[in-house]
């Protein structure tokens, strides 16, 4: 298992709080929020990074 300590860890943490509250404010079904929050909070770096790239996008218009 990893161990997060000092600055990393707290820069991993804000990343995956961040992660979770666009997934929570995200327009998708709540089984598939269930799902990726738990992906984040179970592997949080690959769990972060996978959600940047695939993750629900919130519901904000883009230009």
């Amino acid at each position: 298992m990893f161990e997060y300590a000092g600055f990393g860890g707290l820069i991993i943490l804000a990343l995956n709080i961040w992660a979770i509250v666009s997934i929570v404010g995200s327009g998708t079904t709540t089984g598939s929020k269930v799902l990726w929050i738990l992906l984040v909070l179970i592997l949080p770096i690959v769990g972060f990074i996978v959600w940047l790239v695939a993750g629900p996008k919130s519901g904000r218009i883009s230009a």
